[in-house]
């Protein structure tokens, strides 16, 4: 699904084809050759920004795609390109493109967590994404939230795989001084769940995890604030019926296995290597708590972004690109044997392919299929900002006062990404803000104090 296929070709809606750059299909690339074989193509800048000027001037001329592709057929490439020339200078406006256009830097580094969450990130180097964007990115395997947020703030990196309300509890300086982060794009929707140790196979009821210690990867997390808002349904106070501990996720297993823990609330690919390794047991999986919800997100500075506007932006287009193949069912498996080595994920492929395919072993002796346990899907909705703030503000991250709206659209980058990926031929929403709900309680993005005064169990104001 990239900005740069060839517009001239029939057979193709512009954005169609194998990311490898010789086959139309990812079918047509395993017929050829076994998955992972086939070296991305990565072609010149010029021939990349003459198709994106092509590819615009096409869409202009004939909007729907079946128009698009029809003309294309009858008339055959090459005389396409000659009549959009003689009409339309796409030497010179290639040219001005490519020049403004360009990236200000191409050796980039990103920082990224050894987890599912960050498929597309870490995907986008072994599959091609980012050369074909023309970027050079060399993702940095790193151990824990504390540590990307510091390297990214340190400009070690200089864009990063962060936990979705990080970039907002950087920007208003929870616990530091506040610095301008944003989210261009969502990295993975679903994708959690909660594992309890064996010991606790009769222990179903949260009411009766009482005195327990969960473990969480980080106090600005999804994973907090629905492992909160689980056991407060409950009737269960996070704050003082049981213990919540900050653990790295690659740590998670050991913890488990060592007793230091009854359970967590993690990324899948954590959940079923505790089942893979007889540690412990799925309990429910976070889309039973929120059916889509967003994890994590690609974040990057806003000094980042004003300093290399043109960097940021093939970045984000790469990634888009990168979420868009992972969002199809039939890639999952050869994704799962992409990221997992040991410079990535370190996990054996049978455990990712569990995670991504949807069909996994739940530690109880069952076998369940769920195709949607995780998905991917860039679109950086601002109303999960607002949902993130309202969570903050009910667990005192947030003192007095918060004005919703100005933060999302501060940060959430809703209205670029939407560009980029209209651009990109996807289809983004129309709107930026969307209602949902969570464990059956309508949340309404418009009323975001009244949502969090309907709470009974939170944190005394």
């Amino acid at each position: 699904m990239s900005i740069f296929d060839d517009p001239f070709d029939a057979g193709s809606s512009v954005n169609a084809g194998c990311i490898c750059g010789q086959h139309r299909s990812p079918a047509e690339h395993e017929r050829a050759v076994p998955a992972l074989r086939c070296e991305p193509v990565v072609e010149s800048h010029e021939k990349r920004y003459e198709n994106v000027v092509a590819s615009a001037v096409l869409r202009a001329v004939f909007p729907e795609a079946a128009t698009r592709r029809a003309f294309l057929k009858s008339v055959g490439a090459a005389t396409a390109l000659a009549a959009v020339s003689q009409f339309f200078p796409l030497k010179t406006a290639t040219e001005a493109f490519a020049e403004s256009g360009a990236p200000e830097k191409k050796d980039l580094k990103v920082g990224f967590i050894p987890i599912t969450c960050a498929t597309p990130i870490i995907m986008a180097a072994p599959l091609g994404f980012y050369a074909k964007a023309g970027l050079n990115v060399e993702v940095v395997k790193t151990a824990g939230w504390a540590v990307i947020r510091d390297k990214t703030i340190n400009k070690e990196y200089d864009a990063s795989h962060m936990l979705a309300p990080m970039p907002i509890a950087i920007s208003l300086g929870l616990g530091a001084q506040p610095i301008p982060f944003t989210v261009p794009a969502i990295e993975n929707i679903n994708g959690q769940g909660i594992v309890l140790a064996m010991k606790h196979k009769d222990k179903r009821d949260p009411k009766d995890w009482k005195g327990m210690k969960f473990a969480i990867p980080f106090d600005y997390s999804m994973h907090n604030y629905l492992l909160r808002y689980y056991l407060a349904e409950h009737g269960i106070d996070p704050d003082t019926d049981v213990q919540l501990r900050s653990v790295p996720p690659p740590e998670m297993v050991a913890n488990l296995r060592a007793d230091n823990i009854d359970g967590f609330l993690a990324p899948d690919n954590i959940c079923q290597r505790a089942i893979y390794d007889g540690a412990g047991f799925l309990h429910i999986l976070s889309k039973e708590i929120w059916d889509g919800h967003p994890c994590c997100s690609f974040a990057a500075s806003r000094e980042f972004i004003t300093a290399a506007p043109n960097s940021f932006a093939a970045l984000t287009r790469a990634i888009v690109d990168a979420t868009a193949y992972a969002s199809k069912a039939e890639n999952r498996k050869q994704i799962a044997e992409a990221i997992a080595p040991a410079n990535y994920i370190n996990a054996p492929v049978t455990v990712l392919e569990q995670v991504l395919t949807g069909t996994y072993a739940d530690g109880l002796g069952g076998v369940k299929t769920d195709p949607k346990r995780v998905d991917f899907d860039p679109f950086p909705w601002q109303s999960f900002a607002v949902w993130m703030l309202t969570q903050m503000k009910r667990w005192g991250q947030i003192k007095g006062d918060v004005d919703y709206k100005a933060v999302a659209e501060q940060i959430y980058l809703a209205t670029d990404t939407r560009k980029v990926m209209t651009e990109m031929g996807l289809s983004p929403p129309k709107d930026s803000y969307k209602s949902f709900s969570v464990m059956g309680k309508p949340f309404d993005p418009t009323k975001p104090d009244d949502y969090v005064a309907s709470f009974k169990i939170k944190k005394a104001s």
